[in-house]
């Protein structure tokens, strides 16, 4: 199986569709405070929890969340909040990142087109929550362009499982063999892998491409290179 035999391609979110620092520093912030209180000395405490840092507002390359669930996200942060329940504190995470601002990795409408256009099928599986990945999606206009989209809460697991990645080739008839898993963790990749996928690492996230090199067929700067890549007209 080559590039050229490829008929399908599952995107990641965050970090592969839409650059991660641009995007989930700026919410760390804005979500840090809000649990603070506007408390800076808290939120920096908070932040050292998850793996941002609060004073230079990046998070650290080994932070959990830059490939994790919110359930993850939960399970670190309740202790430092036992007046919600972890039901409450998933629902206001998953408030806080439907209004993230999201930035495109490169733009997006063009380039899903042309992949549609030369009849590849296209979805995405992330291990946001389904509710603010839609909302991501909806925000960019290009939710049409996904014939299945998958949150970590959706029924199918998550990464670096490979269940939603095989959902993904049961809604739309296409073997494991004939897709491209894009992402940018290595989350992606092994999930790739286990499903029998041809797997594509971007540098949209914070993973440095030494890093995914070991699980990648291959290493592109951003998803805008897919083309030239599958040979497309």
């Amino acid at each position: 199986m080559t590039q050229k035999d490829i008929q399908a391609i599952l995107f990641d979110k965050d970090g592969t569709l839409f650059d991660f620092e641009a995007t989930w520093n700026v919410w760390a912030n804005t979500f840090l405070m809000r649990m603070a209180e506007g408390d800076h000395k808290r939120a920096t405490h908070l932040g050292h929890l998850i793996g941002f840092d609060f004073a230079t507002g990046v998070f650290r390359p080994d932070s959990f969340v830059i490939a994790g669930t919110p359930d993850d996200l939960v399970a670190v942060l309740h202790p430092e909040f036992p007046e919600f329940s972890q039901q409450a504190l998933a629902d206001l995470i998953n408030e806080e990142a439907a209004a993230a601002p999201m930035a495109e990795a490169t733009p997006l409408r063009p380039l899903l087109e042309r992949f549609s256009t030369a009849g590849l099928r296209l979805g995405v599986a992330t291990n946001d929550a389904a509710t603010p990945a839609l909302a991501h999606l909806d925000a960019a206009g290009i939710r049409s362009s996904f014939e299945f989209i998958c949150g970590s809460d959706s029924g199918f697991g998550s990464k670096p499982e490979p269940g939603p990645l095989l959902a993904f080739c049961n809604a739309v008839n296409v073997a494991p063999n004939a897709v491209a898993m894009v992402g940018d963790s290595k989350h992606d990749l092994v999930a790739g892998r286990a499903a029998g996928m041809t797997t594509v690492a971007v540098l949209t996230g914070l993973a440095a491409a030494a890093e995914l090199e070991p699980f990648a067929d291959v290493v592109l700067p951003d998803i805008g290179h897919l083309p030239d890549w599958l040979g497309l007209e």
